[in-house]
């Protein structure tokens, strides 16, 4: 009996029909990514400096954002690091993987290296969001709770397949890439209790390992068809739950995971953002009350008990973020500072805004209350009661976070968020989205115009 790696590696090089609503979806994640790479070039990000001290004239693919080349491994390494910097980029709610980062780098920088189009670079990147999700939607969870990232695990093994689609190698071949790949994946949640920035290098991490691991193949490396739900395959080792192979490799072609994929409207941990966006919802009234010389008593937050693991507990250690990265993963700070601000954006991240007393002050305010258990942490519901000293009560509740399949951005509000992430004007922005979704554009021309969107950085 064919084992998982076998079957995924047939159907992504069967020349799947993609329907036209994925293909836009899709699309409309990758320009969100080209975002959030351009607003991470506002900073100094480490792999993308190392990767540009790497290269040079001579190269196998663009180094987006420069006008110099390099190989397609340290190309990927660096676009999925930048598109990842800000943790302002998708996220698959029952994976709880942030797609995008692990797909499109590999699929760009291979793409460049093999000469493929930009309708060939689609299409290969949507095969590689389906396979990142399902990955992990094969132990919802599971991974983070045994103390791993699970962007780098599944993004690791996608851009294999990203990989060996690009490069039209066989089923045996992309088989053998992706059990190398899967030995070569993983990432550590340590940062959590550090506030280090290895989560911000995942993504181009399991990018690159991904290239490499279908490269070795290519070159006749082997790795087991059982990578996957074998004895010491990645849900074995790597996941601290159960697993369900069927949620990998059933009606593939027919259930589309890559349209279940939420687009973040603010720059911080996707569990963080139901409760954001509860608060957000009354947060006039809140002002309004504090502006009244009421004083906030309590501030009483509703969240799911593997939300609260990564973002909520201890609470003592949320309310005075050691980093900006730190800050992303309080939803106690998050939630005073959304409250002060009247908003969230990239800069209530900044070195200097996290050191502020009073939004402290008040996150030691916010309570957590865990609902139960029931569900997918990333889709689930938020509730804020906020409570004054003066008695008055003020509730707010969203039913899930905005951004995903249920309350997807309008098209405006996601030119909006590229707009600011790349400083831009509207009609360069609206006229970049329109590129992206057109089939008729080079790599190389892709490469000019997100160039030309950087002027200031």
């Amino acid at each position: 009996m064919k084992k998982a790696a076998s079957l995924l590696a047939e159907w992504s090089l069967s020349g799947v029909e993609i329907p036209e609503a994925i293909k836009s979806i899709s699309t409309d994640h990758f320009f969100d990514g080209l975002g959030n790479a351009l607003g991470a070039l506002r900073e100094k990000v480490p792999t993308h400096e190392y990767v540009k001290a790497m290269s040079g004239s001579v190269g196998e693919s663009f180094l987006l954002g420069t006008d110099l080349l390099t190989s397609a491994p340290n190309a990927a390494l660096s676009l999925g690091a930048l598109i990842h910097h800000l943790d302002f980029d998708d996220t698959h709610a029952g994976g709880l993987i942030h797609a995008t980062a692990v797909s499109l780098p590999a699929a760009i920088s291979v793409g460049s290296a093999v000469n493929q189009t930009w309708a060939e670079v689609k299409t290969a990147g949507i095969l590689g969001l389906e396979i990142a999700c399902r990955i992990a939607l094969g132990s919802p969870h599971g991974f983070h709770a045994r103390g791993l990232h699970a962007t780098h695990i599944s993004g690791t093994i996608s851009s294999a397949v990203v990989t060996g689609v690009l490069h039209k190698v066989s089923p045996a071949t992309l088989t053998n890439g992706i059990g190398i790949a899967a030995s070569a994946s993983g990432g550590l949640l340590e940062f959590l209790n550090t506030g280090s920035s290895t989560k911000q290098l995942h993504p181009g991490m399991a990018s690159l390992n991904g290239v490499l691991s279908l490269d070795l193949a290519r070159y006749g490396a082997t790795g087991p068809e059982s990578a996957l739900e074998g004895k010491y395959g990645i849900y074995q080792t790597h996941s601290n739950r159960a697993f369900d192979i069927d949620a990998v490799i059933s009606e593939l072609g027919s259930r589309w995971e890559a349209g279940q994929i939420t687009i973040k409207p603010y720059p911080a941990c996707q569990l963080s953002h139901a409760c954001l966006d509860a608060v957000a919802v009354v947060a006039g009234e809140i002002r309004n009350r504090l502006s009244q010389a009421d004083e906030i008593k309590e501030i009483l937050l509703t969240v799911h008990p593997d939300s609260a693991d990564i973002v909520a507990t201890p609470e003592s250690e949320k309310w005075s973020p050691r980093t900006p990265y730190d800050a992303k993963f309080s939803l106690q700070w998050s939630v005073a500072a959304l409250i002060l601000d009247g908003g969230i954006g990239v800069e209530t991240y900044s070195p200097e805004s996290i050191l502020r007393p009073e939004v402290s002050a008040l996150a030691q305010k916010v309570s957590i209350k865990l609902l139960p258990k029931t569900g997918v942490a990333a889709d689930a519901p938020g509730h804020a009661v906020v409570q004054f000293l003066s008695g008055q009560v003020i509730e707010g509740q969203v039913q899930c976070s905005a951004g995903g399949p249920r309350l997807r951005l309008s098209k405006e509000a996601l030119l909006g968020k590229f707009a600011i992430n790349s400083g831009a004007g509207i009609n360069e922005v609206e006229n970049f989205y329109q590129i992206l979704h057109s089939d008729d554009i080079s790599l190389s021309q892709l490469a000019r115009e997100f160039k030309s969107l950087m002027r200031g950085k």
